[in-house]
């Protein structure tokens, strides 16, 4: 195993050194507050059920899981900062980045795709990458992933993406199976998953990776005019990959390697930091565009934007309870900002429907109000409902409009009138995928490389669906189906051998 991958391999820190712990911090209590007295920590040749510390404990315990996330079940997190480097007030009126220097607190989510809570951290999948940041004008959420594109433009082939990617509903196993069916059959997804085959499918730790907000966004300034912008986080820990070989190598030995690495870097104070950008096309551009701007499998050309530098994320606080914090974010890609009105395409709009409906599920229809979701300033007519509910508004009227002091909205006479009208192609096209195939893995050992990762999860493909792949690979590069067509007969003898 190489240097990059050996040197994070260190035990978790505890929060507390031993002298911190030489006096209790209180007497102990039930969840109502009543002390509990010593007999009670204990039921052998007791009265059972009439022991309230044991009833307690025990009822809580029953109850103490949520649901875990669909998607993006196992993550990490912590606690930091943004703050501005560049004005970039030409481009929005956002309050949030248009002083320089101005600090916008923020906690930030990293995450694999498909794994559950227990899974390994070293998949090769996709990451997520969630910042929410708590800003004078409400919580600005940005949530991406690793990587620059989206695997589908269409909201309505969520369920069936994530069920193929899954676990099989018979054998409940993980199925390449289902994956190459699913993608074979829905072409426009196999520009992204080309990127998880390729070198760049394993970074070396969440600090290590760049972060790619999903969508195109709309920007306005304070005269009303609108920019298109896709932000994007580059790491200033540099990028690293590790290898298949690497990666299996320490998942044998460290399931939390991801996790376990980001938290014992802000341990020991050396503060992960991104600089966060975006790639800027005016009006103009977006009407003379050759290509579909607001397209999510496609990356933009490079010669069609100018690329702006806004500011720099830095984590420096791990959470105190991890529970609390990070397993209870909730993220909305609606979450946005004045001057920063959001994407328009239809698959944010279908995002913003199901990220809000889990949440009310999985925290309930009060989620908003735990503290780590919770905006510096709310004033709603939103009320009651399953707890928390924090002050609940008080006194104020639970209704709107009404004569009685309750909150007003406000004019943003800065708000754009004009939107853009896109009209989306069902077609697959499959030139991103042949530009990533030509200029992001254009080196002979990676092209091996990549074809070796593509064919080991085709060899328990069955002949159709198999057939149906080697053609798209082909007519996407015609090097990379010959590629994979090679290598396919020496990954099938592999799996054989553990089979």
């Amino acid at each position: 195993m190489n240097d990059k991958a050996s040197r994070h391999d260190v035990f978790l820190y505890y929060l507390k050194t031993d002298a911190e712990f030489q006096d209790p911090i209180g007497i102990l209590t039930d969840s109502r507050g009543i002390p509990v007295e010593l007999r009670d920590t204990n039921t052998i040749n007791s009265d059972l059920l009439s022991n309230r510390f044991y009833l307690d404990s025990i009822v809580h315990f029953n109850r103490e899981r949520i649901p875990e996330r669909v998607v993006h079940a196992k993550g990490a997190g912590a606690f930091g900062y943004f703050e501005v480097t560049h004005n970039v007030s030409k481009y929005t009126k956002a309050d949030v980045f248009n002083v320089i220097g101005k600090k916008t607190p923020l906690v930030a989510r990293f995450s694999s795709l498909i794994q559950n809570l227990g899974g390994s951290d070293l998949a090769r999948e996709t990451r997520g990458f969630a910042v929410k940041m708590y800003t004078k004008e409400g919580n600005l959420d940005l949530l991406g992933a690793n990587i620059p594109v989206f695997f589908f433009r269409d909201a309505l082939l969520f369920p069936s993406f994530v069920h193929s990617f899954k676990r099989n509903p018979r054998t409940n196993l993980i199925d390449n199976n289902m994956r190459w069916d699913f993608l074979s059959l829905r072409p426009e997804s196999i520009h992204a998953f080309l990127w998880l085959l390729s070198d760049y499918g394993i970074p070396n730790g969440y600090r290590h990776m760049n972060g790619y907000p999903t969508h195109t966004y709309v920007l306005n300034n304070k005269h009303g005019e609108n920019y298109y912008v896709r932000f994007n986080f580059s790491t200033e820990q540099g990028i690293e990959h590790l290898s298949s070989e690497d990666a299996k190598e320490i998942q044998g030995r460290d399931l939390d390697y991801f996790r376990r690495d980001l938290y014992n870097s802000i341990e020991n104070k050396k503060y992960p930091a991104w600089k966060l950008q975006m790639n800027v096309m005016t009006r103009d551009d977006i009407k003379q565009a050759s290509f579909n701007p607001f397209d999510v499998t496609r990356q933009w050309p490079k010669w069609s934007y100018h690329t702006v530098p806004i500011g720099r994320m830095v984590l420096n606080k791990n959470p105190d309870n991890f529970f609390k914090s990070i397993e209870q974010v909730a993220f909305d890609p609606f979450s946005t900002v004045p001057g920063i009105p959001g994407p328009q395409d239809q698959l944010f709009k279908g995002r913003h429907l199901f990220y809000r409906d889990t949440a009310n599920y999985r925290l309930g229809i009060n989620h908003d109000k735990i503290d780590v979701n919770c905006p510096k300033y709310a004033k709603t007519y939103v009320r009651d409902g399953v707890a928390p509910v924090n002050e609940n508004m008080g006194d104020a009227p639970n209704y709107f409009p009404n004569s009685y002091n309750g909150p007003m909205p406000f004019i943003d006479q800065d708000r754009s009138i004009e939107r853009l009208l896109e009209y989306e192609s069902s077609a697959a096209d499959f030139q991103p995928a042949a530009n990533f195939y030509n200029h992001y893995v254009a080196e002979e050992g990676h092209r091996k490389r990549l074809a070796k990762n593509a064919a080991e999860t085709l060899a328990t493909v069955t002949p159709p669906v198999l057939k149906r792949v080697l053609k798209l690979l082909t007519l996407i590069d015609n090097d990379l189906g010959k590629r994979v067509t090679i290598a396919l007969p020496e990954a099938r003898a592999e799996n054989a051998k553990h089979r």
